[in-house]
C-alpha cells in the first residue's frame, strides 16, 4: 500500500511560506502595539499634566489651558521632526553603495498636516482662553504667528505630496521661524533667543526625525547590513555637528534666560533640569551606539542602542513641549 505524503515536513531547512510566517509576525506585532499604546498614553498624561507639576509650590501663575497646550506643541514639534528628518535622511540614503532598491514609506505629508492641526487647535485655544473671537485672536501677536505656522505646515504637506519634496524646505523654514518668534515674546533681547531657538529647534527635528527614518530603513535593509551600517555611519557624522549646535544655543538660551537663583524655584528651571538630564541619557546612548558602530560589523547591536536614543529622544521632544509652556522666570528672580 502506498503511503500519503506526510501531514507536515520534518525539515527544519524547508523554507517557511506566507502563512508559516504570519503567525510570527503577529506574536511581534501585539507586543509592540501594546508598548506603542501605553507609550502613547503615558505621553498623553505627560503633557497634559507636566506644567502643573513643575509649577507646584512656586507661587507662579497658573497658565489658562496650559496642559493642552503642551499636548499640541509636542505634536507641532514631532511634525517639524518627521518632516525635517525625512528630507536630511533622504539625503543620506542616496550616495551609499550596494543600497536595496526598496524605501520606507514617507510620513511627511501627514505629519505636517498633523502639525498644521495642532497649530489650528492652539489658535482655538488661544481664542477661547483669551475670550476672543477667531478673526481678533488673528490680529493678536501670537495668534498671527500661529496662524502662519498652520499655513506653512500645510504648503509643507503639499510640496511632500509633489514628486519635489525638497520644495517643503522653504515652508518649513518659515514655520520654524515664526515658532522661535512665537516663543519669545519677552522685553529683553528677544531677537537673540529667537535666533538661538531657530537652530536649536532645526537641530533637534533633524536629529530626532533623521534618526527615526534611519532606523526605518536600516530595518528595512536588514538583509543588507553593510549598507545598512554604512548609512548609519553617515547619518553618526551628521549627528555630532547637530549635538554641537544643540549644546551650544541650549546653553546659551539657558543661561539668557533662568537666573541663577530660581533653578530650582521655578517651572522653568525645574524643567529645564529634567531636560538636561535626558540628555545626559542621550549623549550617553549616542556614544554607547557609534563606538559600537565602529568596532562591529553587525549593525543589530548597534541599531538596538539607537532605538533606545530614539525612544529617550522623544522623551526630550516631549519635555522641550513643557518648557515653550511653563512661565518665564525672570519675574520670580530676586536679583
Amino acid at each position: 500500500m502506498l503511503s500519503g505524503p506526510p501531514a507536515e515536513s520534518a525539515d527544519p531547512a524547508a523554507p517557511v511560506g506566507p502563512d508559516d510566517a504570519a503567525p510570527d509576525r503577529r506574536r511581534i506585532a501585539v507586543p509592540v502595539l501594546l508598548t506603542a499604546l501605553v507609550a502613547g498614553a503615558l505621553a498623553v498624561l505627560v503633557a497634559l499634566s507636566g506644567a502643573g507639576f513643575m509649577a507646584r509650590d512656586t507661587g507662579e501663575l497658573r497658565i489658562p489651558g496650559a496642559g493642552l497646550t503642551t499636548l499640541l506643541r509636542a505634536v507641532l514639534f514631532a511634525a517639524l521632526a518627521l518632516h525635517l528628518g525625512e528630507l536630511a535622511a533622504t539625503g543620506l540614503i542616496r550616495p551609499v553603495r550596494g543600497r536595496p532598491g526598496t524605501a520606507v514609506r514617507g510620513w511627511s505629508t501627514h505629519a505636517s498636516l498633523a502639525g498644521a492641526a495642532a497649530a489650528a487647535g492652539q489658535i482655538v485655544l488661544l481664542a477661547a482662553v483669551s475670550d476672543l473671537g477667531i478673526t481678533e485672536t488673528y490680529g493678536t501677536r501670537e495668534g498671527g504667528l500661529l496662524l502662519l505656522v498652520a499655513n506653512g505646515l500645510v504648503l509643507a504637506a503639499g510640496c511632500a505630496a509633489t514628486r519635489r519634496p525638497r520644495l517643503a524646505l522653504a515652508p518649513l523654514a518659515v514655520v520654524i521661524g515664526a515658532e522661535a518668534l512665537r516663543a519669545h515674546p519677552e522685553a529683553y533681547s528677544p531677537v537673540a533667543g529667537a535666533a538661538l531657538t531657530v537652530v536649536h529647534l532645526t537641530a533637534a527635528s533633524l536629529w530626532t526625525g533623521g534618526l527615526l527614518y534611519v532606523l526605518r530603513t536600516m530595518w528595512l535593509w536588514r538583509d543588507s547590513p553593510v549598507a545598512a551600517r554604512a548609512l548609519l555611519g553617515r547619518y553618526a557624522r551628521l549627528a555630532v555637528w547637530l549635538y554641537v549646535a544643540l549644546a551650544v544655543t541650549g546653553t546659551l538660551s539657558a543661561l539668557r534666560r533662568l537666573p541663577v537663583d530660581v533653578v530650582f524655584t521655578s517651572a522653568y528651571g525645574r524643567t529645564l533640569l529634567v531636560k538636561l538630564a535626558l540628555m545626559v541619557v542621550v549623549s550617553a546612548l549616542a556614544v554607547a551606539a557609534r563606538r559600537r558602530l565602529s568596532r562591529d560589523a553587525d549593525p543589530a547591536v548597534t541599531r538596538r542602542l539607537a532605538r533606545r536614543e530614539q525612544a529617550v529622544l522623544a522623551l526630550v521632544v516631549l519635555v522641550s513641549a513643557v518648557l515653550t509652556v511653563v512661565p518665564d522666570p525672570h519675574w520670580l528672580s530676586t536679583r
